[in-house]
């Protein structure tokens, strides 16, 4: 009677073990957050790259496009990308508390991207369009040299 009853604690601890493993933990700050999306997608794992990003049309189309790009790697590129580590270059807060920018790389492709990472309900999410998106909300730096009017 020991042994089934040993063994029933077994098999109960080992499927609590196989849960935690597959339970995504929320991250702490906006710049786990960035981190754990970007490795997460740098690993080809987008459906735990999801649960890190806002969920709007937008961003699950950009991320759909995103992963089927992915998918037409050969596997050494896949492997690179798995295998590269992740570059934070700069970090600001245009909003205290509720947004940040975040300017990354990784050490496969050395392309410096963007970030936006919001926090939402209590939660900080990454908001994957603005990498995409965010050089259309800035204005032209250069003067007005002649005005028409």
């Amino acid at each position: 009677m020991k042994r089934y009853r040993l063994f029933f604690l077994f098999l109960l601890f080992s499927f609590t073990a196989c849960k935690t493993k597959d339970k995504v933990v929320k991250p702490e700050n906006d710049i786990d957050a960035a981190r754990d999306f970007i490795q997460a997608a740098l690993e080809g794992d987008f459906d735990k790259a999801r649960t890190y990003m806002l969920s709007d049309s937008a961003n699950v189309n950009w991320m759909d496009v995103a992963e089927r790009s992915y998918m037409k790697n050969d596997e050494e590129t896949k492997y690179s990308y798995r295998k590269a580590s992740i570059h934070i270059h700069d970090i600001s807060n245009p909003v205290k508390d509720s947004v940040t920018i975040v300017i990354f790389s990784n050490s496969f492709k050395n392309d410096h991207d963007t970030l936006k990472v919001l926090k939402k309900d209590g939660q900080w999410l990454v908001d994957f369009k603005y990498l995409f998106e965010h050089d259309k909300d800035t204005l032209p730096l250069m003067p007005v040299l002649k005005d028409s009017l």
